[in-house]
């Protein structure tokens, strides 16, 4: 008997990803048979990056890209294999130069300040657009409320179902605003002698905005069901990298065994242990505290002393408590209607922290130092006395002469190149499958119901995240007390998470508006030039 068949090969593992570049980046080693197959693939081709498993998952992105994007129509012109070779190259420069300027981001301001202060903006937009304060027979259109508030060039004029005419023209400004987006890029990233090839150039510029930017960033990444879905997905690593599997099993079979009643009654053995536990949390609390701010002065600052005297036009740093994730976060989950006092209170204590005596949540405070204390628990990793570099050494010449630098340790997390071939494989597999384009394993809801129980999945998945205490006591279906009654169910909470924190991002045009936003924001502070003069003066300069 024949033994059972071999399952098929993984399209993703790093040898199938590597068949993948030899066959499509490296065409003359497939023709060369005396040639050794076995040669590392960076030995091949140009470095992307500081690290060789980044540019492998790169480099299987950019064979799919090119093979069925590119070749199917450039192998009926001419069989020409330099064209595969420098469309690599000029891709290389543009990979090898954004990672040069990575390492002069401020990435704790970015993500954790500019970017959450454009999802507020989104969210105050949104909500101001879609609030009807018209009374029919008078219409409003909130998609034009939107754009009103949030002018965006490239998303006018607003397109509607009735006017064809309008969605073309807007769908020709959107095209146009990426194309300018990437010529001013390629501008400032590929060297003089890349740019006078204008086809080359031309071809890039297209990947980028159209294949990259267009298809990938602005019409997946803006679509609601997306977005539900990636907080699907969010939680559940959350819920997984939280919990214990032998205590998560333990507590689905107590909450088998005894299920919860929907009524308490008074009990002075529950007021007990209410008040015991309250004092277990406040001496934790006051621990954790003296604890941070003792360890505190063991960190490196967040301003390195070289970096005083720099004059380049970036953002001010601020301290880690003024930072807009905060009320960010608080806006989106309606904290100033649901718990106006609590709002009220944080503020006033971040007011005293920054301000009070000692400035101690000032920047390079002592608790604006506390992350390395907060984060060491979940990363280990990070000692809170070493120096790294945060982008690894290679081995290209290329890319020799990283420095260590003292960067801070959320930084340092983020810039962790170990997270990205992971990441990077990932998406390889949502949007080709098989490494080639097909039915993507996020297909979106085919009619409203199911785009409707999509969000009704989403509010599930972010009300398993949260403490049912205090979710309980934040959505009003009960109090601290242990005799309190249940006043409000839980189909009606995961309703109002529905309505007042995703729908915000339930129209894709206006989730448009923020994506743009976001990528501005990213391009300005990767390269500040564009800012400073047009994409006109930046050719102009260079050619």
């Amino acid at each position: 008997r024949r033994g059972p068949r071999a399952g098929a090969p993984d399209p993703l593992s790093d040898r199938a990803t590597a068949s993948l570049i030899r066959r499509v980046l490296c065409p003359e080693q497939q023709l060369d048979k005396g040639r050794d197959t076995s040669t590392p693939i960076h030995d091949l081709l140009p470095p992307l990056t500081s690290r060789n498993d980044v540019d492998l998952q790169l480099y299987a992105l950019i064979a799919i890209i090119l093979r069925e994007y590119v070749q199917k129509w450039y192998n009926k012109i001419t069989p020409d294999e330099t064209f595969v070779a420098e469309t690599v190259q000029i891709i290389a420069h543009c990979t090898r130069a954004l990672e040069q300027r990575l390492r002069k981001v401020d990435l704790e301001s970015l993500l954790f300040d500019e970017i959450p202060d454009l999802v507020d903006k989104h969210v105050n937009t949104y909500r101001a657009s879609h609030s009807q304060v018209a009374r029919p027979p008078v219409h409003t259109d909130a998609r034009e409320i939107y754009h009103s508030i949030w002018p965006l060039p490239a998303l006018s004029p607003v397109p509607k179902t009735d006017a064809p005419s309008a969605i073309t023209e807007q769908a020709e400004n959107e095209a146009a605003y990426r194309q300018l987006l990437v010529q001013g890029v390629l501008a400032l990233l590929l060297p003089t002698e890349d740019l006078e090839n204008d086809c080359l150039t031309a071809l890039v510029g297209q990947i980028f905005s159209e294949l990259i930017i267009g298809n990938v960033v602005a019409n997946r990444l803006a679509e609601p069901w997306l977005i539900w879905e990636g907080l699907i997905i969010l939680s559940g690593l959350i819920r997984r990298r939280a919990d214990d599997p032998s205590a998560q099993s333990s507590t689905r079979s107590s909450t088998n065994i005894q299920p919860t009643s929907a009524k308490r009654s008074f009990s002075i053995h529950g007021l007990f242990l209410t008040l015991l536990q309250w004092c277990f949390l406040a001496a934790n609390l006051i621990r954790f505290t003296v604890t941070a701010v003792v360890s505190s002065r063991s960190i490196p600052p967040r301003i390195h002393p070289a970096g005083l005297l720099d004059t380049h036009a970036e953002p001010v740093k601020v301290p880690v408590l003024a930072f807009r994730i905060w009320p960010a976060s608080s806006n989106l989950i309606e904290m100033n209607l649901r718990m106006p006092w609590l709002g009220g209170t944080l503020s006033f204590l971040q007011w005293i922290a920054m301000t009070g005596p000692g400035q101690i949540a000032d920047v390079d405070g002592v608790l604006d130092r506390y992350e390395t204390f907060f984060w060491s628990p979940y990363f280990p990793t990070l000692s809170r006395a070493e120096s790294r570099c945060h982008c690894p050494v290679t081995t290209h010449p290329d890319m020799a002469g990283c420095q260590p630098t003292q960067r801070h340790p959320i930084t340092h997390h983020i810039l962790d190149a170990a997270t990205l071939p992971p990441l990077l494989r990932s998406i390889r597999g949502a949007l080709f499958p098989n490494n080639a384009p097909g039915t993507s394993s996020l297909n979106p809801p085919s009619s409203d119901v199911e785009l409707l129980a999509l969000r009704r999945r989403c509010a599930s998945a972010l009300w398993a995240l949260v403490p049912k205490a205090l979710g309980n006591m934040y959505f009003g279906r009960s109090t601290a007390w242990p005799w309190a009654q249940y006043q409000r169910s839980e189909e009606r909470i995961l309703g109002e998470i529905e309505t007042g924190v995703l729908d915000v991002f339930g129209d894709a045009y206006c989730n448009k508006h923020l994506v743009y936003g976001i990528v501005e924001l990213v391009l300005v502070r990767l390269m500040p030039e564009l800012a400073e003069r047009g994409v006109i003066e930046l050719w102009e300069e260079r050619l």
